[in-house]
C-alpha cells in the first residue's frame, strides 16, 4: 500500500541532497589542514575529481535511503541508515571543498540521484542478502576509486587528500559491516556492469 508520509520524507531527503543542504555530523578532516596555493591547472583538476566524489555521495544517499526503507530486517535497515549518515558527512565535506576550489557540483545530480534510488530499490526487493551484497561490491569499487584519487590529486592539495583518505577508510568499514551481516556474493556479470556504469558516471561528472 502506498505510504504518503514515507513518500514525502523520501522526496524531502532527495531535495536536500540535490540542493546540497545536508550538514555533516563529524568534523571535516580537512578542517585543520592549511590550504595551499594551487596552480589553475591543479585547481581545475582537483575540482573535477572532487566533483566526481561529490556525485558518488549523492548516489550513496539515494542508494542507502531506498535500501534502508525497503530492508526486510531491522538490523539490515539499521546498517544502511548508519552508513548513510556517514556518507552524508562525505557529501558535506566534498561540497565544502568544491566551494573552496571555486567549483560547482554536477549539474546532473538530480539524474544521478533518481538512477541510484532506482538501483537501490531493485537491490532491496531482491532480499537483504542481495541488498547487502550490492552494498559490499559498491563500497569495494568506491574504495578502489578513492585510492586512485589519492594518487591523482595534486600533492599540494592537502585538504582534498585528507577528505578522500577519511572517505576511503569509512567506505572500507561499510563494506566490512555489510559482509558481516550476511551479504551474498554479487555475480561477476553484475560487478562488470557496475564498473562500466561507474566509469561512465565519473567520466561525465568530472566535467559536468
Amino acid at each position: 500500500m502506498f505510504d504518503m508520509n514515507a513518500a514525502i520524507i523520501e522526496f524531502d531527503k532527495a531535495l536536500r541532497v540535490i540542493a546540497g543542504i545536508t550538514p555533516a555530523s563529524r568534523p571535516n578532516p580537512a578542517g585543520i589542514v592549511v590550504d595551499t596555493n594551487l596552480s589553475e591547472q591543479e585547481r581545475r583538476h582537483s575540482a573535477g575529481l572532487m566533483r566526481v566524489n561529490h556525485v558518488g555521495e549523492v548516489c550513496a544517499q539515494a542508494l542507502y535511503q531506498s535500501q534502508s526503507r525497503r530492508a526486510y530486517s531491522p538490523e539490515v535497515a539499521r546498517q544502511f541508515v548508519v552508513a548513510g549518515r556517514e556518507e552524508q558527512d562525505h557529501l558535506g565535506w566534498t561540497g565544502e571543498r568544491l566551494k573552496e576550489l571555486g567549483a560547482r557540483p554536477s549539474l546532473l545530480n538530480p539524474l544521478w540521484y533518481v538512477a541510484s534510488f532506482g538501483l537501490g530499490t531493485v537491490a532491496a526487493r531482491l532480499g537483504d542478502a542481495t541488498s547487502l551484497g550490492f552494498m559490499v561490491e559498491t563500497e569495494r569499487q568506491v574504495e578502489a576509486h578513492l585510492a586512485s584519487h589519492l594518487d591523482r590529486l595534486p600533492p599540494a592539495d592537502k585538504k582534498s587528500l585528507a577528505i578522500v583518505e577519511q572517505m576511503r577508510q569509512d567506505e572500507a568499514l561499510h563494506g566490512q559491516h555489510a559482509q558481516n551481516l550476511g551479504a551474498a556474493e554479487v555475480p561477476a556479470a553484475v560487478k562488470a556492469v557496475m564498473r562500466t556504469m561507474a566509469k561512465a558516471m565519473t567520466a561525465v561528472a568530472y566535467y559536468v
